[in-house]
């Protein structure tokens, strides 16, 4: 099933096809996806440019976190580098309305690895909210929070190149400019000692490509996310008559 235009109906329809795009996303996760002592929840982020990142491991004696069999042994995570049409790797260090997003937890102290972002139509409806979406990205970069961000929307004045040409930016000096063939954007972002971006530009009436997502220290242990079949199942719960809107546009 192809992407859709989201833009023909209300951003009320999407809002809801978002609740559950999210609900299939935590459900395979959760449902085997994730290694032992990982779990994924759908949470509401609130307030300033941080995630809350305050429950970390708890300490060693000599301050630093323990090391984590999963991290350490990457069991059931794959290593080999992911394979998008644009990869791009940050050369510097130089980055500074409520959201939901899916973040990804360890049990032990709770601590923040990972974060799945589906950005909607009210992220690009004004400078402010932009402003917060993309400085909470940054912020949760610089904290070492792999990311995984899905905008099926098209591009607005405030993002003409979608969210990582906004991101990449500041995080690597570097501008990116969408292909004229696809003009929406799914980006996997790890966090690692080195910032890398995997990014695949999606077009309307193209089926979404597998996404990585980070979960280790090191930037490199990932799983895929099978962004097709969670879509299309989500998808299945929109009602009759905008589906028949949408589908006309593919």
């Amino acid at each position: 099933m192809p992407v859709h235009d989201w833009t023909r109906v209300d951003d009320g329809v999407f809002h809801d096809f978002h609740l559950a795009w999210i609900a299939e996303l935590r459900r395979v996760l959760n449902g085997g996806l994730l290694p032992a002592g990982l779990y994924a929840l759908a949470e509401q982020v609130t307030g300033g440019g941080n995630p809350d990142v305050l429950a970390l491991h708890e300490p060693t004696p000599d301050g630093s976190p323990p090391p984590l069999a999963w991290e350490t042994g990457n069991a059931g995570l794959l290593t080999a580098e992911p394979r998008t049409r644009v990869i791009a790797r940050a050369d510097r260090e130089s980055y500074t309305a409520r959201q939901r997003r899916m973040v990804i937890r360890h049990t032990s102290g709770n601590r923040i690895v990972a974060m799945i972002e589906i950005v909607s139509a009210g992220n690009k409806g004004g400078a402010h909210a932009w402003r917060t979406l993309v400085d909470k990205t940054l912020a949760a970069l610089s904290r070492g929070i792999h990311l995984l961000i899905l905008d099926l929307h098209p591009p607005t004045p405030r993002d003409p190149n979608g969210i990582h040409a906004a991101v990449w930016e500041v995080l690597a000096g570097e501008s990116y400019h969408l292909p004229a063939d696809a003009d929406r954007t799914v980006v996997a972002y790890s966090a690692g000692p080195v910032k890398v971006a995997y990014m695949e530009p999606v077009a309307v009436g193209q089926p979404l490509p597998p996404m990585p997502l980070f979960l280790t220290a090191d930037g490199i242990g990932h799983v895929e996310v099978p962004l097709e079949a969670t879509y299309q199942a989500a998808y299945s719960g929109v009602p009759r008559l905008y589906r028949t809107v949408l589908e006309s546009a593919t």
